[in-house]
């Protein structure tokens, strides 16, 4: 059976990465001098009260070759394919890191994917893996679909500040927003694996409302638009836009996934998002 691997920044739970037998590589959060693994020894609750109470914001690092390299070590002699799920390489190392480790396996077959993604459809791209490789389905088919996938993906996302994407060096097209004498709430997006400004609103009660719109327009219809939201701390504006979603869309249930410190390091608390499949 082939083995999938990803990373913390897919918003994978601990349960699910258990449920499927899933390697969840965390990523790195440093505080000063003090490093931390995601996840393991750094929960988002710890994280949100350390980044309320610190003077100056923490920074990342991508997990090191040496984490890809236990896994690959552990599961090469299986002679079965690896095919590891990370994030876009234009805002995360992880997929260098694990281009690195594969290279002390030449006999092994580990397929590397970047999804130009992040968080939560991630999540959906991994289990969907895991899924199709539980049925048995081959690496070539699974590498094949996920492929199909990427593009169809769309990432929209409101932040509280836009201060945290732009001193983490991540605001990419959306720092044409910065020092606008504006009140403005911007909707940003993720486009070409890059954050990009989408619209702009007056305030926030706007801001959804148009969120939920452009879910509305551009999903796939029924379950295949594989919908999900994503929140930074915001649990309770997150089950309200699912909920609403779910009776716009007719949808039996919207995944709600709370993104990691790694990626609330760049975006800030108050991140909510959503994150879905178009039909082409």
């Amino acid at each position: 059976m082939t083995h999938i691997i990803t990373d913390t920044t897919s918003t994978l739970t601990p349960s699910e990465a258990e449920q499927f037998g899933i390697p969840l590589i965390p990523q790195i959060v440093n505080f000063g001098e003090e490093s931390f693994y995601e996840g393991r020894d750094l929960d988002i609750e710890t994280f949100l009260k350390r980044l309320k109470n610190s003077r100056t914001l923490p920074k990342t690092a991508a997990p090191p070759p040496e984490l890809f390299a236990e896994q690959f070590q552990r599961l090469a002699p299986t002679g079965e394919p690896i095919i590891c799920i990370h994030p876009s390489a234009e805002v995360s190392g992880t997929v260098r890191s694990a281009t690195v480790a594969a290279m002390d396996f030449p006999s092994a077959d580990i397929r590397i994917i970047d999804t130009r993604l992040i968080a939560s459809p991630m999540a959906t791209l991994v289990l969907l893996a895991a899924r199709w490789a539980r049925q048995g389905i081959s690496a070539d088919v699974i590498v094949n679909n996920i492929k199909q996938m990427i593009p169809r993906c769309r990432i929209y996302f409101l932040v509280d500040t836009l201060e945290y994407l732009a001193r983490g060096g991540r605001i990419g097209g959306a720092s044409a927003l910065l020092g606008s004498v504006l009140q403005i709430k911007p909707i940003l997006m993720l486009r070409d694996g890059k954050v990009d400004q989408f619209e702009k609103e007056r305030t926030l009660r706007r801001a959804l409302m148009r969120l939920k719109e452009v879910v509305i327009e551009q999903i796939a219809p029924g379950e295949q638009g594989y919908l999900s939201i994503m929140h930074a701390g915001v649990l309770e504006q997150g089950q309200a836009l699912a909920e609403e979603l779910k009776a716009s869309l007719g949808l039996a249930q919207v995944p709600i996934r709370e993104v990691p410190p790694a990626i609330i390091t760049h975006g800030g608390p108050g991140i909510l998002g959503v994150g879905f499949f178009t039909p082409e």
